[in-house]
This record gives structure tokens, C-alpha cells and sequence, in this order.
């Protein structure tokens, strides 16, 4: 008599224990112990998807960032090579010479050559 009832319990554990289609559409999963049981598991992947989502939003943010940085430093390197241009055109002899031509200032040039012989 007790193994015939203890093999009825299993089998009326089996039942309670096997999910079927028909109960998920019937939403009898959301009233089930498989949710209390599984809360733990639901809870975690809940927080993981949270953090999944706010590190995506993060990358793509500093992508965006870098990008805007990369464009910056472009237009700084031509805006040096401009700069370089001009100073270089600037700061040649002639230039200055002439420049200073212009403002009425007279400049000697004293350089000496030396030939160096073998």
C-alpha cells in the first residue's frame, strides 16, 4: 500500500513537473512554482540584459567621440601645415630684406667666404 502511494505522488510530481505547450499558452507557467523557482535566474538575466544595453549605448558613445576627435585632429594638422607654409614664406631671407626695404631701414650683409683647398 505505501509503494502504491508513493508511486501515485511521483507520478502527480511528473505531471506537476512536466510543462507543456498547451499550459504556456494558457499562461498557466506565470502561476506555476517554475517561476518561484527560476526568480534567481530571471533576476540575473534581467540585470545582465541591463548592463548589456547600457554598455552598448557607452561604446557607441565614445565611438562617436573618437570620431568627432579624429575629424578635429585633421583639420588641426592641415590648419599646421598652413601655418608652417606661411612662417617659412615669411621668415626667407628675401623676404625680410625686402620688408625691411620697404620700412626704410638699411641692412649690410657681412658675410665672409672661405674656399677650403686640398
Amino acid at each position: 500500500m505505501i509503494t502504491e502511494n508513493n508511486e501515485s505522488e511521483r507520478k502527480s510530481e511528473k505531471k506537476k513537473n512536466k510543462l507543456s505547450f498547451r499550459d504556456m499558452l494558457n499562461g498557466k507557467l506565470l502561476t506555476e512554482d517554475f517561476i518561484i523557482k527560476q526568480s534567481k535566474l530571471f533576476l540575473l538575466i534581467f540585470f545582465l540584459i541591463l548592463i548589456f544595453i547600457s554598455n552598448r549605448y557607452y561604446c557607441s558613445k565614445k565611438l562617436t567621440e573618437m570620431d568627432n576627435l579624429k575629424k578635429e585632429l585633421v583639420r588641426l594638422k592641415n590648419e599646421q601645415v598652413d601655418l608652417t607654409f606661411r612662417l617659412t614664406r615669411i621668415s626667407r631671407q628675401a623676404q625680410i630684406e625686402g620688408s625691411l626695404k620697404d620700412k626704410g631701414i638699411e641692412l649690410t650683409n657681412n658675410t665672409t667666404v672661405y674656399q677650403i683647398h686640398k
